[in-house]
């Protein structure tokens, strides 16, 4: 897989526990490139040292706010004077701990700096049962997401503990295990909560509602996201309430919620969401709410199949709005406001730059656009049929409106649903292009990357995010590289927030794909960004691993970028993951990687270099036994590649490969074409040498390589007939083909095969077999054995020839060959070898044993035998081709020319060998010359 493509992160347990450094724990200025006032680092010219120390300390305080946690503490480390400042209140009011691990130890450490904390957000159930150990008894907010297992016993004690809570917010995984109890303890501990929201709770019944309406009397808003089970008549006692959201809870008894419901004095927003809200509902709440000025019902099966048609609704909605898939929401929005904001999809910005005085409506805009983006984002996730027209008409600008928003779990969920509305099949990383490009039309590139730049890093993930989902769209991935995404992207897969680097390496890795990027992400530092991630997270942290791993294997088909992976220390690290991770998806991409670096062949050494790291052909060798199909076949087409260096090929066998490839050819007979070509292709690469040649054959693997030969798709063809016709120069190999039923399979891709080259090795491989030098094996035996034999070997051998000659002929033009025959003219020659060359001939390369048995082969008896030799040597000699002076200088040594001459001249050889033959002394005159000059 060249990209990838995220929806909603799932966390699983071993994703919650994020390990790095306790901020209370610094790692030394030198690692981060701080330099120490007084110490030894220059300007940026390296003249003279700027004395940090004499910086007023409020201008180093709103330095180190513009700080990470991490850089934080860092910077805090250059001196006693700085420690002091980095432990400032006013620091400290809101701590977001969603990208570290959270236990008892690291937020111990961290109470001592938490007395005046005011806003926590984390991550996970782990850290939901820590945070208590922070004693920020002052806390105000807390926000915590991918809390499904958290319990009622953590949250009645979260409560307990933090009785001045103002806002407690639980998603966005359902909390099953929250139970009314753990609501009614929250109740009763926190009387000053405002704000109460919690997701997926299967039951709310009247007493945890009772207990709200008794002791929290300043709640002005509840959200019961996607709950199973609520007592909606309960509700209506919370007298206090302005905001209601019950989105996603399908089991509500419509006839009393709205009746209880319609008595909420101070109701001014109500969100109904993914609900199954009947027309007769909307009606009674509209009609008998006397404050109810906003019903938000997205994606609402019963409204939607009414439509337009809702015009007694509208009759009783005067002075309300209705925001749902099928209205102008921005224009609905808009009617909100005076004249002063006219602008209807610039409403979001007019209302945040405007300077309304009226606390209510800036109550209700705040509200609209947490809920908008709330809702927005789980219809993207769900990804509902016939939403093309809402996405297309509004949807994709109001998210970039939400973008902007001043509140940051805003941003993050609308940037979270651009990254996932575009996506319409995540398994496959297709992205649908129309909504792609509307983002792009309405700035969205440029929005995206200045969010990504935020001090936030909760915002940097999420925008990081879309950004990668996005630039799967080619025209996309321009705009984000014309607008310096590239280096944006790179800088981010520097943070030390695991979350950041993760998606900044997904981007990395989608724009990586185009091969008009590669370069300039080498030369924004991306190269070696990606492979320090690898390093900083070796292990446990896999999402980040490959997207890493994937990135470097897009880079690593650009030779220049794969001198640059070299350099970087990337053979060393994607080693390390084939070697230790366990996670299927970063085996494949460092297989991957792996096999690019090794693709370049005679450009670089990286080949050689990979073959060299320690364990690295071991490796791989092992990842041909993976359970995983793509993990199998990275593996073995990074062997593939490394067999083509001498040294690799005898050091692939010596770790097993031959044995396992072997295996895996046998195995893979009905895995995709894909796999089946690189098993060959590596058995192809390692039979290239005698002894592995007859390794393979005393291993089994003929019968699976006659098996894939068989195989529909041609690019198996030709590993498969490459590898036989390896084979088939060892006698005892050769009658392994003839008994396992090879030569039909062999005469059928000679004929039939819609590759030339798989036609063209198959005829070679049956020269081969039916030259002569097998018929004492063929006949080995008793007498009556031996006659048996004798007739099926004869029957073959007739097969072969036939089907060589035809194969020969194929390429046979009679006019130009006479024409050839009769001219000594070089002209009538090249036009000769103008349609018979085949092009990727030129890449193989053969040894002198092999170039010696075709010049012995000219002198055979068979004048087929001697066409097809000669052609073989055309094709091996073409001026131009990538081992044509190797071929030639072979052809010297063995004494070619006059073999060569004599086969030019006979009287009794066909016209193609006589024509052929001179085609390759005039080759043969070509790279002397070019060899003497």
């Amino acid at each position: 897989m060249s990209r990838r493509v995220r929806r909603r992160c799932l966390l699983s347990k071993d994703k919650e526990k994020v390990i790095i450094a306790s901020t209370a724990l610094p790692e030394t200025a030198e690692e981060f490139e701080i330099c120490r006032p007084g110490g030894g680092c220059g300007g940026v010219d390296g003249g003279s040292l700027v004395d940090w120390t004499s910086l007023p300390d409020d201008t180093v305080v709103q330095l180190f706010s513009c700080l990470n946690y991490r850089d934080r503490a860092s910077l805090a480390s250059t001196c006693r004077t700085w420690r002091l400042l980095g432990a400032s209140p006013c620091l400290w009011n809101s701590l977001d701990l969603r990208a570290h691990r959270c236990d008892a130890d690291s937020t111990s450490t961290l109470s001592s700096r938490c007395a005046n904390l005011r806003r926590l957000r984390f991550r996970g159930s782990e850290s939901a049962a820590a945070i208590i150990n922070l004693n920020a008894r002052g806390l105000r907010e807390i926000a915590g997401d991918y809390c499904r297992d958290i319990t009622d016993a953590t949250l009645s004690v979260i409560a307990a503990r933090h009785e001045a809570l103002e806002s407690l917010q639980i998603g966005l995984d359902p909390c099953e295990r929250i139970s009314s109890d753990a609501i009614r303890h929250v109740a009763m501990c926190c009387q000053r909560l405002k704000r109460l929201r919690l997701c997926g709770v299967r039951e709310i019944d009247g007493l945890a509602m009772g207990a709200l309406a008794r002791h929290c009397t300043a709640l002005e808003e509840i959200a019961l996201i996607d709950c199973g089970s609520i007592d909606e008549s309960s509700l209506g006692m919370v007298a206090s309430l302005k905001f209601l959201s019950v989105a996603g809870s399908r089991n509500l008894k419509w006839a009393s919620a709205a009746s209880s419901w319609c008595n909420l004095p101070n109701l001014v927003g109500l969100d109904v969401s993914r609900t199954d809200l009947p027309t007769s509902a909307l009606i009674r709440l509209f009609s008998l709410s006397k404050n109810l000025r906003v019903l938000c019902a997205l994606n609402c099966a019963a409204l939607e199949a009414e439509g337009n048609n809702l015009s007694l609704v509208s009759s009783h909605s005067k002075g309300k709005i209705l925001l749902a898939l099928f209205t102008d929401m921005f224009k609905k929005i808009t009617s909100l406001f005076s004249d002063q904001l006219a602008r209807e999809t610039e409403i979001f910005r007019d209302w945040r730059f405007g300077r309304n005085k009226d606390r209510n409506l800036n109550d209700i805009m705040s509200w609209l656009e947490w809920i908008l983006s709330q809702s927005m984002f789980r219809i993207a996730e769900m990804n509902p049929q016939g939403m093309d027209d809402f996405w297309l008409r509004q949807g994709a600008a109001l998210l970039l409106s939400l973008v902007n928003s001043v509140q940051e779990d805003v941003q993050e969920r609308a940037a979270a649903g651009l990254a996932t509305f575009v996506v319409i099949d995540d398994e496959n990383a297709t992205v649908d292009p129309a909504r792609a490009e509307a983002v792009m039309k309405n700035g969205g590139i440029r929005l995206l990357l200045e969010l990504a730049k935020s001090c936030r890093e909760g915002v940097q993930s999420e925008a990081a995010k879309a950004i990668a989902n996005l630039s799967v769209n080619a025209k996309v991935a321009k705009e984000v590289a014309d607008e310096d995404g590239i280096r944006i992207l790179a800088d981010l897969a520097r943070s030390t927030n695991k979350l950041v680097a993760e998606e900044a390496a997904g981007g990395l890795w989608n724009l990586s794909v185009g091969e008009e990027h590669k370069t300039a992400i080498a030369e924004a530092g991306g190269v070696k960004a990606l492979v320090d991630l690898i390093f900083k997270w070796p292990a446990g942290i896999d999402g980040v691993l490959e997207r890493a791993a994937g990135a470097l294997a897009n880079l690593a088909a650009d030779d220049k970028c794969s001198m640059e992976v070299a350099m970087a220390g990337g053979v060393q690290a994607l080693v390390m993951l084939a070697r230790s991770c366990k996670v299927e998806g970063v085996q494949e991409q460092a297989a991957r990687a792996l096999a690019n670096l090794a693709a370049h062949g005679d450009s670089n050494s990286n080949n050689a270099v990979v073959g060299q790291e320690a364990g690295a052909l071991e490796a791989l060798v092992q990842l041909t036994c993976s359970p995983n199909e793509g993990v199998r076949q990275e593996a073995a087409g990074a062997l593939w590649n490394l067999s083509f260096d001498d040294r690799n090929r005898e050091a692939i066998a010596g770790a097993g490969g031959v044995e396992a490839l072997v295996a895996l050819a046998n195995a893979c007979t009905n895995s995709s074409h894909g796999l089946q070509e690189r098993a060959a292709g590596a058995l192809w690469g390692l039979s290239v040498s005698e002894a592995n040649s007859v390794a393979i054959g005393h291993e089994g693997g003929v019968a699976p390589l006659i098996a894939l030969a068989r195989s529909d798709a041609e690019d198996v063809h030709e590993t498969a007939a490459g590898a036989l016709w390896n084979l088939a120069f060892y006698p005892g190999n050769a009658l392994r083909i003839i008994e396992g039923g090879g030569v039909p399979v062999l005469v059928h891709l000679c004929s039939s095969s819609g590759s030339k080259m798989a036609r063209f090795m198959a005829a070679l491989a049956l020269a081969y077999m039916f030259d002569g030098r097998m018929d004492e094996f063929a006949l080995v035996g008793s007498s009556s054995e031996g006659t048996s034999k004798g007739v099926f070997f004869e029957g073959a051998r007739k097969m072969a020839l036939k089907h060589i000659e035809a194969f020969v002929l194929s390429f046979s033009d009679h006019q130009l060959f006479s024409m050839a025959v009769a001219s000594s003219a070089p002209t009538a020659l090249s036009q000769v070898l103008e349609v018979t060359r085949i092009q990727e001939a030129g890449h193989l390369r053969c040894s002198g044993a092999e170039i010696g048995r075709f010049v012995a082969m000219l002198r055979n008896s068979s004048t087929i035998l001697r066409a097809c030799a000669a052609f073989a040597l055309v094709q091996f000699t073409v001026p131009g081709g990538r081992h044509a002076m190797h071929h030639a200088g072979l052809l010297q040594k063995a004494g070619a020319t006059r073999t060569l001459r004599g086969a030019a001249a006979s009287a009794s050889a066909p016209t193609e060998a006589k024509v052929f033959a001179r085609i390759v002394l005039r080759n043969l005159e070509h790279h002397q010359l070019e060899t003497s000059m």
